[in-house]
């Protein structure tokens, strides 16, 4: 018996289990990112991601279920890649005038594989005619957008000025 062709229903759903997996990882990185920051105002921006990251993840749950699934991760190695590099910056830049710099860095990465996913499920949710879990997705892409956003202007400001003048 042959194997039933896979469609694009199939891959929105595995698309679904790369960004809970990534959501849930990111949820017990940011912490970590907070308290390694120097900056209060970056800190404080990690800080306000992690219920932000909860939020998303409980709408991705909401979507899972508009599609009879349940919530389940799948490992997503480039996640994975990517938060292993914010734990080296933290490691290797520990208490470095360019730390916060580079935590803004590794942190843009996560920002931009999110608005990436995001992106195209909403897409995919939109040509299955899944109107409401496409509202859903593109409410997180905006606040991917936005948070990726704020660290460009923490970025701007003094953070990537001081490690040049110490």
């Amino acid at each position: 018996m042959s194997k039933a062709t896979k469609q694009l229903a199939d891959l929105f759903h595995e698309g679904l289990k790369d960004i809970y997996f990534a959501e849930k990882k990111i949820v017990t990185a940011l912490p970590k990112m907070a308290k390694a920051a120097g900056s209060e105002d970056l800190a404080a921006a990690f800080k306000k991601h992690i219920n932000e990251t909860e939020e998303q993840v409980t709408r991705l749950e909401i979507v899972f279920e508009l599609i009879d699934q349940k919530p389940h991760g799948r490992n997503c190695p480039g996640i994975m890649g990517l938060l292993d590099e914010g734990q080296e910056v933290t490691k290797e830049y520990k208490n470095s005038p360019a730390l916060d710099a580079g935590l803004i860095a590794a942190a843009q990465a996560v920002e931009h594989y999110e608005i990436s996913r995001y992106g195209t499920l909403m897409v995919w949710a939109q040509q299955l005619g899944m109107t409401e879990a496409a509202t859903l997705l593109h409410r997180t892409l905006q606040e991917e957008v936005k948070a990726h956003a704020l660290l460009t202007q923490l970025a701007e400001k003094a953070l990537n000025r001081e490690p040049q003048m110490a």
